[in-house]
């Protein structure tokens, strides 16, 4: 049996605790995050899966997950994407996937976010 994820509203009801439940640094870039994700094209759905939010826009776009020492955004199409600033740093062995870790005190690059976005929504689409 396959297993029903919460809808859209339900699902940005669990991206709200989340963020509220990390009261650190961690919940203050997975908000910021979340809103530039959200903000890079107007079709983007949120997501509840697997526990973590989830950015989609005809297939996944990116997850938001939460370490300790890091708030991961990872890109399950990442490794063909372009990446011409370098934000990929994490996950980088695979031939898949590529990951950005954020941690304390890192300044975000949401131009290059929002483009990155944008590349992701174009391979899914594609």
């Amino acid at each position: 049996m396959k297993k029903a994820f919460p809808s859209p509203a339900e699902a940005s009801a669990l991206i709200d605790a989340r963020i509220a439940e990390l009261p650190d640094w961690r919940g203050e870039i997975l908000a910021r995050l979340r809103a530039i994700v959200t903000r890079a094209a107007p079709d983007i759905v949120e997501e509840w899966k697997w526990r973590v939010p989830v950015w989609s826009c005809d297939g996944i776009l990116c997850t938001g997950e939460t370490y300790k020492a890091a708030v991961k955004l990872t890109f399950p199409k990442g490794a063909s994407l372009p990446d011409p600033t370098g934000l990929f740093n994490a996950s980088l062995e695979g031939n898949t996937r590529r990951a950005i870790d954020f941690r304390e005190g890192d300044t975000i690059n949401e131009k290059a976010i929002i483009n990155l976005i944008r590349e992701a929504i174009k391979a899914n689409r594609a």
